[in-house]
Protein backbone atom coordinates (compact mmCIF):
# COMPACT_ATOMS: atom_id res chain seq x y z
CA UNK A 1 0.00 0.00 0.00
CA UNK A 2 1.15 3.52 -0.78
CA UNK A 3 2.06 5.90 2.05
CA UNK A 4 -0.22 8.88 2.62
CA UNK A 5 0.09 12.58 3.46
CA UNK A 6 -2.72 14.62 5.03
CA UNK A 7 -3.87 17.78 3.25
CA UNK A 8 -6.29 20.31 4.71
CA UNK A 9 -9.70 20.67 3.09
CA UNK A 10 -9.00 24.35 2.39
CA UNK A 11 -5.65 23.66 0.70
CA UNK A 12 -7.14 20.90 -1.43
CA UNK A 13 -10.04 23.08 -2.53
CA UNK A 14 -7.68 25.96 -3.41
CA UNK A 15 -5.43 23.61 -5.39
CA UNK A 16 -8.33 22.29 -7.46
CA UNK A 17 -9.50 25.83 -8.11
CA UNK A 18 -6.01 26.91 -9.25
CA UNK A 19 -5.78 24.03 -11.71
CA UNK A 20 -9.21 24.65 -13.21
CA UNK A 21 -8.62 28.39 -13.49
CA UNK A 22 -5.38 27.68 -15.35
CA UNK A 23 -7.47 25.69 -17.85
CA UNK A 24 -9.75 28.62 -18.57
CA UNK A 25 -12.60 28.09 -16.12
CA UNK A 26 -13.91 31.38 -14.66
CA UNK A 27 -12.60 31.97 -11.14
CA UNK A 28 -15.99 31.84 -9.41
CA UNK A 29 -16.91 28.57 -11.14
CA UNK A 30 -13.51 27.08 -10.36
CA UNK A 31 -13.96 27.94 -6.68
CA UNK A 32 -17.39 26.31 -6.66
CA UNK A 33 -16.03 23.13 -8.24
CA UNK A 34 -13.05 23.15 -5.88
CA UNK A 35 -15.40 23.30 -2.92
CA UNK A 36 -17.59 20.45 -4.18
CA UNK A 37 -14.71 18.19 -5.26
CA UNK A 38 -12.79 18.62 -2.00
CA UNK A 39 -16.02 18.04 -0.07
CA UNK A 40 -16.15 14.61 -1.72
CA UNK A 41 -12.72 13.80 -0.26
CA UNK A 42 -13.73 15.31 3.07
CA UNK A 43 -16.70 12.91 3.20
CA UNK A 44 -14.49 9.92 2.43
CA UNK A 45 -15.63 9.56 -1.18
CA UNK A 46 -12.03 9.26 -2.37
CA UNK A 47 -12.91 7.83 -5.77
CA UNK A 48 -14.94 10.93 -6.67
CA UNK A 49 -12.83 13.80 -5.33
CA UNK A 50 -9.43 15.17 -6.34
CA UNK A 51 -8.58 11.72 -7.70
CA UNK A 52 -10.73 12.65 -10.70
CA UNK A 53 -9.02 16.01 -11.37
CA UNK A 54 -6.42 14.74 -13.90
CA UNK A 55 -9.22 13.12 -15.88
CA UNK A 56 -11.21 16.36 -15.87
CA UNK A 57 -8.16 18.36 -16.93
CA UNK A 58 -7.48 15.92 -19.76
CA UNK A 59 -11.06 16.30 -20.99
CA UNK A 60 -10.93 20.10 -20.73
CA UNK A 61 -7.68 20.25 -22.71
CA UNK A 62 -9.15 18.00 -25.39
CA UNK A 63 -12.09 20.43 -25.76
CA UNK A 64 -14.40 17.74 -24.45
CA UNK A 65 -15.96 20.04 -21.84
CA UNK A 66 -17.31 23.60 -22.07
CA UNK A 67 -15.61 26.04 -19.67
CA UNK A 68 -18.20 28.80 -20.14
CA UNK A 69 -21.54 26.96 -20.41
CA UNK A 70 -24.89 28.67 -20.74
CA UNK A 71 -27.35 26.62 -18.68
CA UNK A 72 -30.86 26.68 -20.12
CA UNK A 73 -34.19 25.54 -18.71
CA UNK A 74 -35.73 24.05 -21.82
CA UNK A 75 -38.88 22.63 -20.18
CA UNK A 76 -40.36 24.49 -17.23
CA UNK A 77 -43.46 23.77 -15.16
CA UNK A 78 -44.47 24.58 -11.60
CA UNK A 79 -42.89 21.48 -10.06
CA UNK A 80 -40.58 20.23 -12.82
CA UNK A 81 -37.81 21.44 -15.07
CA UNK A 82 -35.41 20.05 -17.65
CA UNK A 83 -32.01 21.73 -17.77
CA UNK A 84 -29.53 21.66 -20.64
CA UNK A 85 -26.04 21.87 -19.13
CA UNK A 86 -24.36 22.94 -22.39
CA UNK A 87 -21.60 20.36 -21.81
CA UNK A 88 -20.51 22.16 -18.66
CA UNK A 89 -18.74 20.69 -15.63
CA UNK A 90 -21.14 18.26 -14.00
CA UNK A 91 -20.68 19.75 -10.53
CA UNK A 92 -21.84 23.14 -11.77
CA UNK A 93 -24.75 21.70 -13.74
CA UNK A 94 -26.03 19.74 -10.76
CA UNK A 95 -25.50 22.53 -8.26
CA UNK A 96 -27.66 24.70 -10.52
CA UNK A 97 -30.25 21.94 -10.97
CA UNK A 98 -30.44 21.41 -7.21
CA UNK A 99 -30.95 25.11 -6.58
CA UNK A 100 -33.76 25.16 -9.16
CA UNK A 101 -35.39 22.11 -7.57
CA UNK A 102 -35.21 23.59 -4.07
CA UNK A 103 -36.69 26.91 -5.20
CA UNK A 104 -39.58 25.16 -6.91
CA UNK A 105 -40.15 22.87 -3.91
CA UNK A 106 -40.55 25.91 -1.64
CA UNK A 107 -43.55 26.85 -3.78
CA UNK A 108 -45.03 23.47 -4.72
CA UNK A 109 -43.90 21.15 -1.93
CA UNK A 110 -42.00 18.82 -4.25
CA UNK A 111 -39.96 19.35 -7.42
CA UNK A 112 -38.21 17.07 -9.91
CA UNK A 113 -35.47 18.54 -12.10
CA UNK A 114 -33.69 16.60 -14.83
CA UNK A 115 -30.44 17.52 -16.56
CA UNK A 116 -28.83 16.55 -19.85
CA UNK A 117 -25.66 17.54 -21.69
CA UNK A 118 -23.82 17.40 -18.38
CA UNK A 119 -20.67 15.57 -17.25
CA UNK A 120 -19.43 13.53 -14.30
CA UNK A 121 -20.57 15.35 -11.14
CA UNK A 122 -18.74 13.62 -8.29
CA UNK A 123 -20.41 11.59 -5.52
CA UNK A 124 -24.18 11.28 -5.62
CA UNK A 125 -24.62 12.40 -1.99
CA UNK A 126 -23.44 15.96 -2.65
CA UNK A 127 -26.71 17.15 -4.14
CA UNK A 128 -29.45 15.65 -1.92
CA UNK A 129 -27.39 16.78 1.09
CA UNK A 130 -27.84 20.37 -0.13
CA UNK A 131 -31.59 19.87 0.12
CA UNK A 132 -31.31 18.24 3.56
CA UNK A 133 -29.48 21.29 4.88
CA UNK A 134 -32.57 23.36 4.03
CA UNK A 135 -35.17 21.15 5.75
CA UNK A 136 -35.89 19.18 2.60
CA UNK A 137 -35.50 15.57 1.55
CA UNK A 138 -33.28 15.15 -1.49
CA UNK A 139 -33.17 12.25 -3.96
CA UNK A 140 -30.59 12.01 -6.76
CA UNK A 141 -29.99 9.55 -9.61
CA UNK A 142 -27.51 9.59 -12.47
CA UNK A 143 -26.32 7.72 -15.50
CA UNK A 144 -22.74 6.67 -14.79
CA UNK A 145 -19.95 8.11 -16.93
CA UNK A 146 -18.97 4.72 -18.36
CA UNK A 147 -20.57 1.31 -18.80
CA UNK A 148 -18.97 -1.37 -16.65
CA UNK A 149 -21.85 -3.82 -16.27
CA UNK A 150 -23.90 -5.96 -18.67
CA UNK A 151 -27.60 -6.73 -18.26
CA UNK A 152 -28.18 -9.76 -16.06
CA UNK A 153 -27.28 -12.83 -18.06
CA UNK A 154 -25.47 -10.90 -20.82
CA UNK A 155 -21.91 -9.79 -21.49
CA UNK A 156 -22.44 -6.56 -23.49
CA UNK A 157 -21.57 -3.49 -21.41
CA UNK A 158 -24.86 -1.58 -21.52
CA UNK A 159 -25.11 -0.29 -17.94
CA UNK A 160 -23.01 1.66 -15.48
CA UNK A 161 -22.84 1.94 -11.72
CA UNK A 162 -25.92 4.21 -12.01
CA UNK A 163 -26.20 5.50 -8.43
CA UNK A 164 -28.94 6.74 -6.16
CA UNK A 165 -28.56 9.00 -3.12
CA UNK A 166 -31.18 10.06 -0.57
CA UNK A 167 -30.63 12.55 2.26
CA UNK A 168 -32.99 13.10 5.22
CA UNK A 169 -32.28 15.77 7.86
CA UNK A 170 -32.33 15.10 11.59
CA UNK A 171 -32.13 17.33 14.66
CA UNK A 172 -29.45 16.10 17.08
CA UNK A 173 -28.02 13.26 15.01
CA UNK A 174 -26.31 13.34 11.60
CA UNK A 175 -28.59 13.29 8.55
CA UNK A 176 -29.47 9.86 7.22
CA UNK A 177 -27.70 9.69 3.85
CA UNK A 178 -27.95 6.69 1.55
CA UNK A 179 -25.40 6.90 -1.28
CA UNK A 180 -25.04 3.71 -3.26
CA UNK A 181 -24.11 2.44 -6.67
CA UNK A 182 -26.32 -0.19 -8.23
CA UNK A 183 -23.17 -2.31 -8.51
CA UNK A 184 -21.42 -4.02 -5.59
CA UNK A 185 -18.63 -1.44 -5.83
CA UNK A 186 -18.33 1.87 -7.63
CA UNK A 187 -15.77 1.87 -10.42
CA UNK A 188 -13.93 4.71 -8.70
CA UNK A 189 -13.03 2.21 -5.96
CA UNK A 190 -11.54 -0.08 -8.58
CA UNK A 191 -9.40 2.76 -9.93
CA UNK A 192 -8.22 3.88 -6.48
CA UNK A 193 -7.33 0.27 -5.62
CA UNK A 194 -5.22 0.11 -8.77
CA UNK A 195 -3.44 3.35 -7.88
CA UNK A 196 -2.67 2.04 -4.38
CA UNK A 197 -1.53 -1.38 -5.67
CA UNK A 198 -4.28 -3.09 -3.68
CA UNK A 199 -6.32 -6.15 -4.62
CA UNK A 200 -10.10 -6.06 -4.88
CA UNK A 201 -12.27 -8.33 -2.73
CA UNK A 202 -13.95 -11.22 -4.49
CA UNK A 203 -17.47 -10.27 -5.45
CA UNK A 204 -16.69 -6.84 -6.95
CA UNK A 205 -15.92 -8.05 -10.47
CA UNK A 206 -15.85 -11.21 -12.57
CA UNK A 207 -14.23 -11.95 -15.90
CA UNK A 208 -16.27 -12.76 -19.01
CA UNK A 209 -16.38 -16.41 -17.99
CA UNK A 210 -17.83 -15.57 -14.57
CA UNK A 211 -14.61 -16.24 -12.61
CA UNK A 212 -13.70 -13.83 -9.78
CA UNK A 213 -11.49 -10.92 -10.86
CA UNK A 214 -9.45 -9.35 -8.03
CA UNK A 215 -6.64 -7.50 -9.83
CA UNK A 216 -7.93 -3.95 -10.45
CA UNK A 217 -5.32 -3.42 -13.16
CA UNK A 218 -7.08 -6.14 -15.18
CA UNK A 219 -10.55 -4.60 -14.78
CA UNK A 220 -10.90 -4.21 -18.55
CA UNK A 221 -11.00 -8.01 -18.76
CA UNK A 222 -14.28 -8.24 -16.85
CA UNK A 223 -17.21 -6.31 -15.45
CA UNK A 224 -18.74 -5.11 -12.20
CA UNK A 225 -21.44 -7.17 -10.52
CA UNK A 226 -24.83 -5.70 -9.58
CA UNK A 227 -25.98 -5.61 -5.98
CA UNK A 228 -28.40 -8.44 -5.26
CA UNK A 229 -27.93 -10.11 -8.63
CA UNK A 230 -30.83 -9.39 -11.01
CA UNK A 231 -32.36 -6.92 -8.53
CA UNK A 232 -29.35 -4.62 -8.82
CA UNK A 233 -29.47 -4.95 -12.60
CA UNK A 234 -33.10 -3.82 -12.47
CA UNK A 235 -32.24 -0.82 -10.30
CA UNK A 236 -29.42 0.24 -12.63
CA UNK A 237 -31.78 0.01 -15.59
CA UNK A 238 -34.53 2.08 -13.95
CA UNK A 239 -32.17 4.71 -12.53
CA UNK A 240 -30.59 5.07 -15.96
CA UNK A 241 -33.95 5.51 -17.65
CA UNK A 242 -35.13 8.14 -15.14
CA UNK A 243 -31.87 10.11 -15.23
CA UNK A 244 -30.96 9.50 -18.86
CA UNK A 245 -33.70 8.42 -21.28
CA UNK A 246 -36.33 10.69 -19.73
CA UNK A 247 -34.02 13.72 -20.09
CA UNK A 248 -32.80 13.00 -23.61
CA UNK A 249 -29.37 12.09 -22.21
CA UNK A 250 -27.09 9.22 -23.18
CA UNK A 251 -27.99 5.68 -22.12
CA UNK A 252 -26.96 2.15 -23.06
CA UNK A 253 -24.70 2.01 -26.12
CA UNK A 254 -24.74 5.83 -26.38
CA UNK A 255 -22.84 6.31 -23.11
CA UNK A 256 -19.34 7.66 -23.74
CA UNK A 257 -16.60 6.10 -21.60
CA UNK A 258 -15.40 9.12 -19.67
CA UNK A 259 -12.25 7.21 -18.68
CA UNK A 260 -11.13 6.34 -22.22
CA UNK A 261 -12.47 9.15 -24.43
CA UNK A 262 -11.54 12.72 -23.48
CA UNK A 263 -12.94 14.60 -26.46
CA UNK A 264 -16.40 13.22 -27.30
CA UNK A 265 -19.33 15.02 -25.65
CA UNK A 266 -20.76 12.71 -22.98
CA UNK A 267 -24.33 14.06 -22.67
CA UNK A 268 -24.49 12.76 -19.11
CA UNK A 269 -27.92 12.72 -17.48
CA UNK A 270 -28.94 13.33 -13.86
CA UNK A 271 -32.08 14.01 -11.85
CA UNK A 272 -32.65 15.65 -8.48
CA UNK A 273 -35.87 15.62 -6.47
CA UNK A 274 -36.42 18.06 -3.60
CA UNK A 275 -39.28 17.52 -1.17
CA UNK A 276 -40.10 20.33 1.26
CA UNK A 277 -40.84 18.67 4.59
CA UNK A 278 -43.27 21.48 5.45
CA UNK A 279 -45.64 20.06 2.82
CA UNK A 280 -46.12 17.03 5.10
CA UNK A 281 -45.00 17.86 8.62
CA UNK A 282 -43.45 20.45 10.87
CA UNK A 283 -39.71 20.21 10.05
CA UNK A 284 -38.67 20.27 13.71
CA UNK A 285 -41.10 17.45 14.53
CA UNK A 286 -39.92 15.43 11.52
CA UNK A 287 -36.27 15.89 12.44
CA UNK A 288 -37.02 14.87 16.03
CA UNK A 289 -38.75 11.78 14.64
CA UNK A 290 -35.62 10.97 12.62
CA UNK A 291 -33.65 11.29 15.86
CA UNK A 292 -36.03 8.73 17.34
CA UNK A 293 -35.29 6.42 14.40
CA UNK A 294 -31.60 6.81 15.18
CA UNK A 295 -32.14 5.88 18.84
CA UNK A 296 -34.29 2.85 18.01
CA UNK A 297 -31.85 1.42 15.50
CA UNK A 298 -28.72 2.16 17.54
CA UNK A 299 -30.27 0.46 20.56
CA UNK A 300 -31.19 -2.68 18.61
CA UNK A 301 -30.07 -5.95 20.17
CA UNK A 302 -27.02 -7.13 18.26
CA UNK A 303 -26.43 -10.32 16.33
CA UNK A 304 -23.36 -12.27 17.47
CA UNK A 305 -20.24 -10.97 15.74
CA UNK A 306 -21.48 -7.37 15.44
CA UNK A 307 -20.50 -4.53 17.76
CA UNK A 308 -23.04 -1.95 16.56
CA UNK A 309 -25.84 -1.13 14.14
CA UNK A 310 -24.92 1.67 11.76
CA UNK A 311 -27.28 3.90 9.79
CA UNK A 312 -26.63 5.15 6.26
CA UNK A 313 -24.42 8.22 6.38
CA UNK A 314 -23.05 7.51 9.86
CA UNK A 315 -19.60 6.54 8.61
CA UNK A 316 -19.58 9.50 6.21
CA UNK A 317 -20.30 11.85 9.11
CA UNK A 318 -17.53 10.43 11.29
CA UNK A 319 -15.02 10.52 8.41
CA UNK A 320 -15.98 14.13 7.70
CA UNK A 321 -15.38 15.10 11.32
CA UNK A 322 -12.03 13.32 11.47
CA UNK A 323 -10.79 14.73 8.18
CA UNK A 324 -11.93 18.23 9.11
CA UNK A 325 -9.62 18.02 12.12
CA UNK A 326 -6.73 15.90 10.80
CA UNK A 327 -6.77 16.65 7.08
CA UNK A 328 -7.57 14.54 4.04
CA UNK A 329 -5.19 11.61 3.47
CA UNK A 330 -3.81 11.48 -0.07
CA UNK A 331 -1.65 8.60 -1.19
CA UNK A 332 1.86 9.64 -2.15
CA UNK A 333 1.25 8.17 -5.61
CA UNK A 334 -1.82 10.37 -6.13
CA UNK A 335 -0.09 13.44 -4.73
CA UNK A 336 2.84 12.92 -7.07
CA UNK A 337 0.48 12.61 -10.04
CA UNK A 338 -1.31 15.80 -9.01
CA UNK A 339 1.91 17.74 -8.62
CA UNK A 340 3.19 16.60 -12.01
CA UNK A 341 -0.10 17.87 -13.45
CA UNK A 342 0.27 21.16 -11.54
CA UNK A 343 3.76 21.68 -12.95
CA UNK A 344 2.42 21.08 -16.45
CA UNK A 345 -0.31 23.69 -15.82
CA UNK A 346 2.16 26.14 -14.27
CA UNK A 347 0.35 26.37 -10.92
CA UNK A 348 1.54 26.02 -7.33
CA UNK A 349 1.55 22.34 -6.28
CA UNK A 350 0.02 20.84 -3.15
Amino acid sequence: MSATTNISHHDLSAFISRCLTACGMPVFDAEQVGTLMSRADLMGQDGHGVFRLPMYIKRIRASGMNMTPNFKIIEDRAATALIDGDNGMGHLVMQHATEVAMEKARQTGVAWVGARHSNHAGPAALYPMMAAQDDMIGIYMAVASANHMPPWGGIDMLLGTNPIAVALPSKDFPPIVLDMASTVAAYGKVKTAALRNEQMPEGWMVDRNGAPLTDPKKSSEGFLLPIGGPKGYGLSLIFGILAGVLNGAAFGRDVVDFNADASTTTNTGHMILALDIKAFADPDVFKSDIDAVWRQFKSSELMPGFDEVRLPGERMHSVTQKRSEDGIPLSDALRENLNVMAADLGVRPL
